[in-house]
């Protein structure tokens, strides 16, 4: 069972984040076609729907990569301390990268909803 559970929660975190890029997609699509066809906020409500899905993408991919955290135990140490610490360092540095992108893209779908 908690095989099954660990595998639920790295596909739900990571399914939630591709359905966030897709939110920043949604909302970007419909902000240009009201720019081009110059119909102000006709379609605000649409972008607002956007935005709040994709606010509940990110709360899902926090909370389930905090589970994928504590049911991370399958990996284990199979290549050896020294690539286990390079691992460990480099799942920071991608996690600090990807926070600056889901900053980001939170923030140009604001703009682009409610500026």
């Amino acid at each position: 069972m908690k095989k099954a559970f660990t595998i639920f929660i790295g596909f739900l975190h990571d399914f939630a984040a591709g359905c966030w890029a897709a939110s920043v997609l949604a909302v970007y699509w419909v902000h240009r076609i009201e720019q081009e066809k110059g119909i102000g906020g006709l379609l605000f409500g649409l972008k607002e729907q956007f935005f709040f899905i994709g606010l509940v993408c990110v709360t899902t991919v926090l909370a389930a990569g905090a589970g994928r955290m504590f049911t991370y135990s399958y990996v284990g140490n199979i290549y050896g301390d020294d690539a286990e610490k390079l691992r460990k360092r480099m799942l920071v540095i991608k996690h600090l990268l990807l926070s600056a992108v889901f900053s980001a893209g939170i923030f140009w779908q604001y703009v682009m909803v409610y500026k």
